[in-house]
């Protein structure tokens, strides 16, 4: 298909779902930038509007239109109260790739929006995740040295958020994992299931992942990890590199062909809503159900399983990706109810997104610094030491938030915590 072909298939396909909108203003109130701008054209009802009217061609495709759809955290929390069910998750990326398409825009408005060093870490090593576990013995190194912390106090660094983020890597484990291609179940045999490693998140939390394996082989489940799987395109396709985004998904959907196993699993919620949407938006897929690691192991049998009691006050995070999109966020809490003793409390304001995004707490950090800053109020008023949440990137912006304000608060998976407390015979 010619650029001209795309281009009028987008333009058409961005109309008719923006027509779909009545108006009604029944978002506004769950919409979190909204709630901080109170500016109509920072709410989905706002730049639904603003859409239309540049795919119309009625209003100029400006540096104000590209501020007002950058500033959309994407977290879809109003498609779950529209009545005429928009889908909007569409609708901002096909406005973000009209924006990145368009090449009448002055360089500082559409390939100024990045740092160089962004766009780089994005093509080589985001796109490219098997790189990035060449990376991990020597950010192990720089760790547990103390020299990272050390780096980042100097004054080029304090101000760079990308650089700040790193201090995420102080509190975690980063072993020199080399992963093999299957994991075998510990006694009977359940079943087989594929482990999706995402990017970030195989560099950073790997006791996540690892705690995914151990928890799976225990209830009878040997888990394959392909080699060749890649990341899963959400950062790609919401900055509106669509071609890119769909050309990992096929990498993705490749390297889990001819498995024989029975769903995909995926620790970070992000993830899983691109992997669960390759079909919605390529017209193909995986053969098996994509599922979140809670929602899969709420569906097994743990009669086998004995945990250690925990008298421990455990405060549960919903990512907007798990809530809003995915619907599963009602698994963390019955998951954690395998444990004895211990006490899960939803986190006040779970309806509303914690500013990270992806990478918006990169490109708009005072907005998603507002955000968090609720998150840690509501946080302190559970009077807990510990939080889970089922996204790396909420994970990675709530600890740098907590870090930051001295609070000595561990933020972990919760799949960790239950393999955590699991009777080792």
């Amino acid at each position: 298909m010619k650029k001209s072909d795309q281009n009028y298939s987008l333009t058409e396909e961005l109309l008719a779902e923006a027509n779909r909108c009545v108006a009604c203003g029944l978002c506004l109130p769950h919409c979190p930038t909204y709630h901080l701008t109170y500016s109509e054209a920072d709410s989905p009802r706002g730049r639904i509007a603003l859409m239309s009217g540049v795919a119309s061609k009625r209003i100029p495709l400006n540096g104000k239109f590209i501020q007002h759809m950058d500033r959309c955290l994407t977290c879809r929390a109003c498609e779950n109260v529209c009545p005429s069910h928009v889908a909007y998750g569409r609708l901002i990326d096909d406005a973000r790739v009209m924006i990145y398409e368009d090449l009448s825009l002055p360089r500082k408005e559409n390939q100024g929006r990045k740092s160089w060093l962004r766009n780089f870490l994005e093509r080589e090593l985001i796109a490219r995740p098997a790189r990035l576990d060449m990376l991990r013995p020597i950010l192990r190194l720089l760790a547990k040295s103390g020299l990272l912390s050390l780096c980042l106090q100097l004054n080029m660094l304090k101000k760079n958020v990308l650089a700040q983020s790193s201090l995420f890597l102080t509190t975690r484990s980063l072993p020199g994992q080399i992963w093999r291609s299957s994991y075998s179940a510990r006694g009977s045999l359940r079943g087989e299931v594929a482990l999706f490693l995402g990017c970030v998140a195989r560099l950073i939390d790997t006791e996540t992942l690892l705690s995914t394996i151990s928890v799976l082989n225990r209830l009878g489940y040997t888990v394959h990890v392909p080699k060749t799987q890649t990341c899963c395109g959400a950062l790609h396709q919401h900055s509106g590199q669509f071609d890119v985004a769909a050309s990992l998904a096929q990498q993705n959907i490749r390297a889990f062909e001819g498995l024989n196993i029975q769903a995909i699993i995926h620790t970070a919620s992000g993830c899983g809503v691109q992997l669960t949407e390759y079909s919605l938006r390529m017209d193909a897929g995986f053969p098996v159900p994509v599922m979140d690691i809670s929602q899969f192991l709420n569906a097994q049998e743990w009669n086998e399983i004995n945990f250690i009691p925990l008298s421990r006050k455990i405060v549960v995070h919903e990512p907007c990706t798990l809530r809003n999109t995915l619907h599963a966020s009602r698994h963390l809490y019955s998951l954690l109810q395998h444990i004895p003793g211990i006490e899960v409390v939803e986190l006040p304001g779970n309806d509303r997104c914690c500013g990270a995004a992806g990478t918006y707490f990169l490109d708009q950090p005072e907005f998603a610094g507002s955000l968090l800053d609720e998150k840690l109020q509501a946080f302190e008023q559970t009077g807990a030491n510990c939080l889970v949440t089922a996204n790396i990137g909420c994970a990675l912006h709530i600890a740098n938030g907590l870090a930051k304000k001295g609070r000595n608060i561990e933020v972990l998976h919760p799949v960790t915590l239950l393999a955590r407390q699991i009777c080792i015979k």
